[in-house]
């Protein structure tokens, strides 16, 4: 079993963020949990390199968008996807693995972000409902990682976005094998997961905030026993 593990924290660190400062809260819960050292570095999105991506053993693409390089965002998820390294996306890593998987697994060169793009195939849109500092419940697919994560298929999260999946797009996507494994009450897709790969999952909500209360969040528990 390993003793020590490097995750590479891919996001422009903000102290005002409460994400940011959930995050290192549930990484030392994770260590005190599974008694071994995780070196969580952040990695500004700007100066990502293949070089530097080399260096981790799992990658957590964290709050905080639009990021100061959206390409360098994209460029991590794709390293995490690719060589099977555990992955975690929340809220705007969520958003980013989305549009990272359309581009280059369904070869949407085109797709982006509606908050910072204007042509193209906007796979990220504006919420109908904004979920600024508000919680929601969310249903998970039985059987999914988050599902196996939390024990249980209904979970209450909190949310800080703007922004997500693209209804006009949505059936596209889940014609992919990339999964879609949570949904609120309204059916929009808050959760999901790739099948084959060690551990991906995004979400849409930022389940690092239970860290807060001093609660081990269940799927950074579920990311750092995917090295174990």
């Amino acid at each position: 079993m390993k003793t020590s593990v490097r995750l590479a924290l891919v996001g422009d660190y903000h102290s005002a963020i409460t994400a940011h400062q959930a995050i290192p809260l549930a990484t030392d819960l994770a260590a005190q949990h599974f008694s071994i050292e995780i070196h969580a570095d952040w990695l500004a999105t700007d100066t990502l390199t293949p070089e530097i991506l080399q260096n981790y053993d799992a990658f957590w693409c964290v709050p905080g968008s639009p990021y100061r390089s959206t390409e360098g965002a994209l460029s991590a998820i794709r390293f995490a996807r690719e060589n099977r390294k555990p992955f975690l996306g929340t809220c705007g890593g969520f958003q980013h693995a989305i549009i990272e998987y359309a581009r280059n697994v369904m070869d949407w060169q085109d797709a982006g972000h509606g908050e910072t793009d204007t042509e193209g195939r906007l796979v990220i849109s504006a919420l109908s409902c904004e979920m600024v500092e508000v919680k929601s419940e969310i249903s998970f697919v039985p059987g999914s990682i988050p599902a196996g994560a939390y024990g249980k298929l209904e979970v209450e999260e909190g949310y800080h976005c703007r922004y997500g999946i693209n209804t006009a797009f949505q059936a596209a996507l889940d014609a992919q094998p990339l999964k879609m494994v949570g949904h609120d009450a309204a059916g929009e897709v808050r959760a999901v997961e790739l099948p084959g790969h060690p551990f991906f999952v995004a979400t849409l909500f930022q389940p690092e905030r239970a860290a807060l209360k001093g609660q081990l969040p269940p799927l950074v528990a579920a990311l750092i026993k995917s090295l174990l």
